[in-house]
């Protein structure tokens, strides 16, 4: 394997790891355990467990492996953890590194299970938080302490696309020894560049683009090595939550075809939020590729100018008009995941954000009209032409 590579090669070969018979597709190491040839070698590998030796399937597994070297390439980092979920790996991260006592600084926009995450569990076990506006460079400035952990944002927030500039975050955070810790998920493997911008720890829910297909759970934290294995696998390993070797075999094949589809999602995504900017049913068109987003100007420099594969739609008529819109769309689905080849279609409000108090969906600007609508690999001028027509139904 090249360090050279470019992304789409290394998401197609990267941490290939073949069997004696050589297969061209990796091969699937179901299997909870692993036989030693003798007492003394079980005692070693306990002691010290090489590159290429495994003791138990929650400890490690080729094929996760496989998955962890790979994307941990593709990241430009130096290794990773697979976990069994994405929330898997917002937990794991942040809570193998933190003890009570410690202080972090997070921004408010978060998708609900980070939320609570940061908000109900971290605190409960003593760690102290504070919460920002995280496209408000001022409101991290007075935030971060000379005792600050770590910081915590999505790179790009769930649902209203806000676009956090990982750059400036990170030289604040670094400047008092604070490690960057950043949810990547809506921002893609594709076109984020996030550790090369400064994050220390990237996460992302494989479940969404990397699979990309509906299928399976996974999640996987990505680092430093030091990080990763002395601060993750201990934790990851006790607390059980590894990624199963079927799925891990999964989001390998969905990394081979991962550009393909979420270049093609991110170009239908644009498609559709410039044509519906400023259509009569709508009250905003939220898309970062738009130039009428607050943080355009961030988006050139961050994503290479690329809006990432979700938009929302603020619909006029408030629920009423947004169920409405819902329940006439025939090509999208409703449903609370992203990133999938099916476009999806999600009421935050009720679903994703139900949980947050009216007072905390107005700050963040989920407003009852509101639509997340993740853009899959269907015609495009036929997904145009539905969400045109279901906004018209919810306007009647």
């Amino acid at each position: 394997m090249s360090e050279s590579w470019n992304k789409r090669t290394q998401a197609v070969h990267g941490g290939i790891r073949r069997s004696q018979y050589n297969e061209v597709s990796e091969a699937i190491y179901l299997t909870q355990g692993f036989v030693y040839e003798n007492a003394e070698q079980a005692e070693a590998r306990f002691l010290e467990c090489g590159p290429d030796e495994f003791i138990y399937a929650r400890y490690g597994n080729p094929t996760v492996s496989m998955f962890e070297q790979r994307i941990a390439a593709l990241e430009g980092a130096e290794d990773a953890f697979a976990t069994a979920s994405g929330m898997a790996a917002v937990n794991g991260a942040l809570t193998s590194m933190l003890k009570a006592g410690d202080h972090i600084v997070s921004a408010k926009a978060l998708f609900g299970s980070c939320l609570y995450i940061v908000e109900n569990i971290l605190t409960r076990f003593g760690v102290d938080v504070t919460f920002v506006d995280g496209t408000n460079l001022d409101e991290w400035k007075e935030a971060i302490r000379p005792d600050t952990k770590a910081v915590f944002f999505e790179s790009m927030s769930n649902p209203t696309l806000e676009v956090i500039d990982i750059s400036a975050v990170a030289d604040l955070a670094h400047a008092v020894g604070a490690q960057v810790i950043v949810d990547n998920v809506f921002s893609t493997p594709v076109f984020s560049r996030a550790i090369e911008q400064g994050a220390d720890v990237v996460i992302y829910s494989a479940t969404k683009h990397i699979d990309g297909q509906g299928r399976a759970l996974g999640g996987v934290i990505i680092g430093t090595k030091d990080f990763i294995r002395g601060t993750v696998e201990p934790y990851l390993k006790h607390t059980g939550g590894a990624l199963s070797p079927f799925n891990a075999w999964i989001m390998l094949k969905g990394l081979e075809t991962m550009a393909l589809r979420v270049n093609a999602q991110a170009e239908t995504a644009q498609m559709v939020a410039e044509s519906l900017e400023g259509h009569g049913a709508l009250e905003r068109t939220l898309y970062p590729g738009l130039k009428s987003h607050a943080q355009s100007a961030l988006v050139q420099t961050q994503l290479g100018g690329k809006g990432g594969t979700v938009l929302s739609l603020d619909i006029k008529g408030g629920k009423e008009a947004a169920f409405a819109f819902l329940n006439a769309l025939t090509i999208p689905v409703i449903s609370n995941n992203l990133g999938d080849a099916k476009s999806i279609a999600t009421h935050p409000a009720t679903t994703t954000h139900q949980r947050l108090s009216d007072e905390q969906k107005d700050e963040l600007g989920i407003t009852p009209g509101l639509i997340r609508l993740s853009i899959g690999l269907e015609d495009a001028a036929d997904l145009l032409a539905d969400i045109k027509r279901a906004l018209d139904v919810s306007q009647r």
